[in-house]
């Protein structure tokens, strides 16, 4: 149900409306050289939105990794949870009043929204082990992400029909967006009522007897101790460091894959609606698919397989034709085929490389590149706009993320690694 909640926005907000939105408004506010000028540093208009997105994660991965150890310290995972969550959905909420040329009122709040929504899933992702035993990861996990993608698609439904009808409801089409966006914000706020009631709390890392330091200097040592002691365990940092690769490269086609079909593609508002929609829609299927493949062969066979996916998939977006509907739903059907499973699968096989008692820490390293909150893919396609002036350039340049990561992925010995951490391994790994 917490993926049920923050979908919308990842959906909504990230996928479908806010680039292309916030992107006119940048350039209503940008001057005879088409440069906006935030803090007295030039940007395209065109890249302000990927570089925010980057510039979001950058201060997110510090919020994330002291959350998850305060959270770890505390015991506290689902306040923590619960805290962030609102936060990111009043932020979300208060896109409503975007418009005009402000475009760094709309910078703002999705830095806020997007770390949040971080924080806030890292933190959900470190229930994980608790909730499921080692040979049942991969199907809850895949079954959280249908049921995600399953609320990301059923708001896109509604907001399709709100956005199709704006004009016999007497609303202008910017309204329309910025109803949309509002909405996420309230369906994310609404549902996360239930992980909030039924979540257990969890215990906290240090004993009972022991005084727990909530300050943010025992946080910070807490913090500093985790990543020294990723270093005794080198292939779940091995395994860490290929997902964010690759994970960089699926979370930037999912950001601008908007941006991508209305700037490039010359798709409309509601062609990119539909497209999304779709991705929503066979995304649960795929998921499922993915879940039951790995019964079979393993999680890291198929998430590789998913991979060679990927790379096939950007390869037909660089080439296929603009202004024709047709070919971009083909793509969007091809991109949620493959979406939910390799992350659902990932998810699943990093809680098996964690050592007990630290989870929502390890997670906010795993969530640094996760869902929409990468930097580095976001960077590399707004520089790569910056110096070509094509998004064609932008999306191929991508494949590097994906082929890093399979052949990091490649070398990670799943079953020793598992064994390193002291967990019991599943029977097909």
């Amino acid at each position: 149900m917490n993926d049920w909640a923050n979908a919308a926005f990842s959906a909504t907000v990230l996928t479908v409306f806010l680039g292309p939105y916030l992107t006119d408004i940048a350039k209503k506010a940008a001057d005879a050289h088409g440069d906006v000028h935030p803090f007295a540093i030039p940007v395209k208009a065109g890249s302000f939105f990927p570089y925010t997105v980057s510039f979001s994660v950058l201060i997110s991965v510090a919020v994330m990794l002291l959350a998850g150890a305060a959270a770890d310290r505390t015991g506290r995972h689902k306040t923590l949870l619960g805290t962030f969550a609102y936060v990111g959905a009043a932020a979300t909420l208060g896109m409503f009043f975007l418009g005009g040329s402000h475009y760094l009122l709309g910078g703002g709040l999705l830095v806020v929204a997007n770390i949040c929504y971080a924080v806030s899933a890292a933190l959900a992702n470190s229930f994980l082990p608790g909730l499921a035993a080692p040979d049942d990861r991969d199907a809850v996990s895949s079954k959280g992400w249908a049921f995600g993608y399953g609320g990301g698609g059923l708001l896109l439904i509604v907001n399709l029909g709100l956005f199709l009808g704006h004009s016999a409801l007497g609303l202008s089409s910017g309204t329309a967006v910025r109803l949309c966006l509002a909405s996420a914000g309230a369906w994310w706020a609404t549902f996360t009522l239930f992980p909030m009631l039924r979540l257990p709390q969890r215990p906290a890392t240090a004993p009972v007897a022991r005084p727990v330091d909530e300050h943010a200097g025992g946080t910070l040592r807490e913090l500093v101790g985790t990543l020294r002691s990723m270093r005794r365990y080198p292939l779940t940092l091995l395994f860490l460091i290929a997902f964010l690769c690759y994970n960089d490269g699926i979370q930037t086609v999912i950001s601008q894959a908007s941006l991508y079909g209305s700037q490039e593609l010359g798709m409309s508002q509601t062609t990119l609606i539909a497209g999304v929609l779709l991705v929503q829609i066979v995304a649960i299927g795929g998921a499922l698919l993915l879940g039951r493949i790995a019964r079979r062969y393993g999680a890291k066979k198929t998430i590789l397989g998913s991979l060679v996916a990927w790379v096939v998939t950007l390869a037909f977006g660089y080439v296929m034709p603009g202004h024709q509907p047709v070919w971009f739903y083909a793509l969007a059907a091809a991109i949620g085929l493959v979406l939910g499973g390799s992350q659902a699968l990932s998810r699943s096989l990093f809680s098996h490389l964690i050592p007990a008692g630290h989870e929502a820490e390890y997670f906010s390293l795993y969530k640094i590149s996760d869902r929409g909150t990468s930097w580095m893919g976001p960077l590399v396609f707004g520089l790569a706009y910056q110096l070509t002036g094509s998004y064609r350039i932008a999306i191929i340049s991508l494949l590097v993320f994906f082929a890093i990561g399979f052949l990091l992925l490649l070398r990670v010995p799943v079953r020793r690694a598992i064994e390193a951490v002291g967990n019991p391994v599943p029977s097909i790994s």
